[in-house]
């Protein structure tokens, strides 16, 4: 259902040309731990923007929505008597629009999701295809779910994720560390309006009799950049100033399934040749995020089989991971956008069940099936996330390159497949070096043995180094 919605101010980016007076590293002592740990040195986009110029836009009456130390700048609402004023002002770099005044627009839902109830057979749960089609379920077998490894989940709404039963287990082991609204949206992020981060968050975290989630032991922020009715580049900032509270914070893993292309009024459409990782605030912050530490895990979007076609940003950033659509078959989804990027790189990377995926009603807590990259990126996210608890010493990069070296067209990749579905066991034993154990075809079971931990697969035992018992 789409509503109708006027925006009555605009909203622009201003950029700064430094940071003078900014003695502030913005990062919580988790992300300085996590820094530090891995290797990774502090420089001047971990400093706040300028207390200075920030004050400067406060004294003639600009509201703030956020700031980015990333791009060192603000996005604020004004008018535009006095964005001329700041436009002259000698610290400012440069000003954009990113939204526009009184314009009525409409936004529907992103994604459509069927109303019926998913069939369960054999005493399966509902979410086992998926999860088997990524050979994830040995990793879970193996006691590896995510544990110590913190994800973020950015996206639109969060309908009811504060008192749905199906993340009442996260609630109660106090996993779900907090959320946070980067929109100017005035209804509450967890209200009526939105609920499409909580269809994808339901992916990792839910925990019902039929389902289980990808990665039920990480703990989780959930942060909405999305506003409701409305696709402007302003969404963009709302993303970028969300991916930074994301470093501060410390996280490890960010889902996201939100792409920019095109938008509500013409004149801030993007193009083909944008999409070349470098070209949007976004796409940069991606990449940037990369560099930070963190696994970006994105969706590729859903115009494979509309004008648009090929994947938007951020999905076009290098050094993440950007997630197609297949059905349980490893069949592409014709809506699963296209790479490559517009520089020539390889995208989508690797693919995941995002067509008839399950995944939980926010309305009722019941298990549904919905279509879209957006659910297929989760996937791949929580799927990151016990490989990464599986091989706590690695970092991003490493569970990023065992993740794409694991898929099954890494030698062949395709436009919109990439390189194909990535295989979570093989990516384990490759990262430990582990004997060959071909792919398996069945459930391996977990055994405690003399306090010791063992995995029984074809009637084989193996430990966790994937060493077979005598």
């Amino acid at each position: 259902m789409a509503t109708p919605l006027l925006i009555i101010l605009f909203a622009f980016f201003v950029q700064f040309t430094d940071k003078a007076g900014s003695e502030h590293i913005a990062l919580s002592q988790q992300a300085l731990d996590k820094r530090a740990e891995r290797n990774i040195a502090l420089d001047s986009m971990d400093y706040a923007v300028s207390p200075i110029y920030i004050d400067s836009l406060r004294k003639i009456g600009c509201h703030i929505y956020h700031t980015s130390r990333w791009m060192n700048g603000a996005t604020i609402e004004a008018d535009t008597i006095t964005i001329q004023t700041i436009a002259q002002w000698s610290f400012v770099e440069k000003v954009e629009m990113t939204r526009k005044k009184e314009q009525w627009t409409m936004k529907n839902d992103l994604l459509a999701m069927s109303n019926g109830q998913w069939a369960i057979d054999n005493g399966q749960k509902a979410s086992d295809v998926q999860t088997e089609l990524l050979n994830l379920h040995l990793l879970h077998e193996a006691g590896f779910r995510g544990e110590g490894i913190t994800m973020c989940i950015i996206d639109g709404g969060f309908q009811h994720v504060d008192t749905l039963g199906a993340f009442s287990a996260a609630h109660e082991e106090k996993r779900i560390l907090g959320i946070y609204d980067m929109t100017d949206d005035i209804d509450s992020i967890t209200g009526e309006t939105g609920n499409h981060g909580s269809k994808c968050f339901s992916t990792i975290a839910a925990i019902t009799d039929d389902y289980h989630g990808t990665a039920i032991e990480a703990q989780y922020y959930l942060i909405r950049s999305e506003e409701n009715l409305t696709e402007s580049p302003k969404e963009m900032d709302n993303w970028v100033a969300a991916i930074e509270l994301a470093d501060s914070l410390g996280v490890d893993i960010v889902s996201t399934s939100l792409g920019y292309s095109i938008f509500d009024d013409n004149q801030f459409t993007l193009s083909y040749a944008d999409m070349d990782g470098q070209s949007t605030r976004s796409s940069r912050a991606a990449t940037i995020a990369s560099r930070k530490g963190m696994l970006m895990v994105v969706a590729a979007g859903n115009d494979g089989n509309k004008p648009w076609h090929y994947i938007a940003s951020p999905a076009d950033a290098d050094s993440i991971l950007t997630v197609g659509a297949v059905d349980i078959y490893d069949s592409i989804a014709p809506f699963s956008s296209w790479g490559p990027t517009a520089d020539g790189r390889v995208k989508p990377e690797v693919c995941a069940v995002g067509y008839q995926t399950t995944l939980i009603n926010p309305v009722n807590n019941s298990v549904v099936k919905g279509n879209g990259t957006s659910f297929a990126c989760p996937l791949i996210a929580g799927m990151a996330a016990c490989l990464w608890s599986a091989i706590p010493n690695a970092n991003n990069m490493e569970i990023r390159e065992m993740i794409i070296r694991s898929a099954n067209r890494y030698h062949s990749p395709h436009e919109q497949y990439g390189y194909g579905i990535p295989d979570a066991w093989e990516a384990y034993q490759h990262a430990t070096h582990l004997p060959q154990i071909s792919h398996p075809q069945q459930s391996a079971t977990k055994l405690l043995i003399n306090g010791e931990l063992w995995i029984d697969y074809q009637g084989n035992l193996y430990n966790l180094m994937g060493q077979k018992k005598g």
